[in-house]
């Protein structure tokens, strides 16, 4: 089954017809909310609000654990990520829409593993390519059954939040080598890939990162908002066109 996890600007999916929602308990504490059962196109799909139906949780304290136990624990096995970014690299201005291929991690005092107590023997993960590529090639190929032009690849700087970022900051990320920065990618992924769900991302960029472009001298959060709505609109499209497609 598949499992969406809808980041900012997606706290509901307009083409999901709702069948049940189920507040599910994890040995990690709370999810940040009730799972919402429903069909797009008669596929079977779970939802899941990251920062919660009314957008309350920051994310940094997002409960990343116990959404993807979760989903894991209702039998879901393919997991796309909705995720808003800011866009670092010149072409990746505001409404692009990227599947990115690659991670750096700038948390710090998250929990970022299932296997953090003495009960398991230390365990390792490959995460040499943070994304599932089954995924992701599933992804470009409903962007383009559906028309919407994507990114195929990039680097998602994943930082703590919730303050955005400094343009000195932005400097060096590009300088690391990232395309576009956000505050939800790990460890959710890293998670993911634990507990053995297929899981990538499709980035919507909302806003040039600090010092670039319109943002050079500010990030005008007032324009975020616009933005976001019509991206994700482009977004549920290419939801819509995904379910149709072999998971294969």
């Amino acid at each position: 089954m598949l499992a969406i996890i809808g980041g900012s600007g997606l706290t509901q999916l307009a083409n999901l017809e709702v069948t049940r929602r189920q507040v599910v308990r994890t040995p990690y504490g709370e999810p940040s909310g009730a799972l919402t059962f429903g069909t797009i196109r008669k596929a079977e799909v779970i939802f899941l609000a990251r920062h919660g139906y009314g957008h309350s949780i920051p994310p940094h304290e997002v409960n990343y654990r116990a959404n993807i136990w979760a989903l894991d624990s209702q039998r879901a096995r393919d997991v796309v990520s909705v995720a808003s970014v800011g866009g670092i690299r010149a072409d990746l201005g505001p409404g692009t829409l990227i599947v990115p291929d690659q991670i750096i991690d700038y948390t710090y005092d998250r929990k970022g593993t299932f296997y953090s107590t003495t009960d398991h023997s230390v365990t390792h993960i490959d995460f040499t390519f943070p994304y599932c590529e089954r995924m992701r090639q599933r992804l470009l190929r409903a962007a383009a059954a559906a028309g919407e032009e994507v990114v195929a690849g990039g680097t998602y700087a994943a930082t703590q939040g919730p303050r955005l970022e400094t343009a000195a900051e932005i400097n060096r990320l590009e300088r690391d080598g990232a395309d576009i920065v956000g505050m939800t990618g790990m460890p959710e992924a890293a998670l993911a890939r634990e507990i053995g769900l297929c899981y990538a991302a499709i980035a919507v960029v909302v806003n040039y990162a600090a010092g670039r472009g319109a943002s050079a001298s500010g990030v005008r959060l007032d324009d975020i908002l616009a933005v976001s709505q019509k991206a994700m609109a482009r977004v549920r499209n290419v939801l819509d066109y995904l379910v149709t497609l072999d998971g294969d």
